[in-house]
Order: structure tokens, then C-alpha cells, then sequence
């Protein structure tokens, strides 16, 4: 099997065919991550409802929690309006983080000049 024909037509992949994913909680809205996805890891996810990615650094897929044990169940997928981002919104189980922090980006925030 393959990605559905239409979904894959709409992905604006980079160079490497890759469409990176920003992964929210879906009951909070909290995001949790960034990953990247290509056509197989997309289909992977929509069909097993497991967030699958490509890791660009190691070269393979990985289905999050299969070695942490801190799954993420995908509860919905959308891609934005111009096919170059897919929002994944899932029930994290434990941490996102490979730090062991509940999201990516707890490690703290950046300055950012006042309003006004």
C-alpha cells in the first residue's frame, strides 16, 4: 500500500522529500514536537493511527514510543493551507521530548522585545 494518490499530490516535500509535522495534544493544545515525515510515514500514520517519522539522522522510520514506551496516539491530520506542513494532534502518553521533558520546547523561552 501507498499514500493515497490525493493526499500525496497536495505534500509540497523539501529536497529530501520531506514535509516536516508539528505535533500538538489534542485536548489542550499544547505542541509537543517537530518531526519530519515523508509519503511512507504519513501513510503509515494514517493508517495505523501510531505517529510514524523519518529520523534524518539515523536514516530510518520510527514510531514514537516503540522504544520510550511514551506512544502518541493520532487523533487527527490536517495539512496547512499550502501542503508544506502536516499538524498531527495526538494523545501523548508520557514525555515528547527525547530530553525526558514533556514537550521540545520546554527548554526555556526566548526574549522578545515588548509590544508597543
Amino acid at each position: 500500500m501507498s499514500l493515497d494518490p490525493a493526499i500525496a499530490a497536495r505534500l509540497k516535500r523539501d529536497p529530501d522529500g520531506l514535509v516536516p509535522a508539528v505535533v500538538q495534544q489534542h485536548d489542550t493544545g499544547e505542541v509537543l514536537m517537530l518531526a519530519w515525515m515523508d509519503d511512507e510515514a504519513l501513510h503509515r500514520t494514517l493508517t495505523t493511527g501510531r505517529a510514524t517519522y523519518w529520523s534524518r539522522s539515523r536514516k530510518e522510520y520510527w514510531v514514537k514510543g516503540e522504544t520510550s514506551g511514551n506512544p502518541q496516539w493520532v487523533k487527527s491530520a490536517a495539512l496547512d493551507c499550502d501542503g508544506d506542513t502536516i499538524l498531527l494532534r495526538v494523545d501523548q502518553v508520557g514525555v515528547a521530548c527525547h530530553t525526558g521533558d514533556r514537550t521540545c520546547f520546554d527548554a526555556g523561552a526566548l526574549a522578545v522585545p515588548a509590544a508597543g
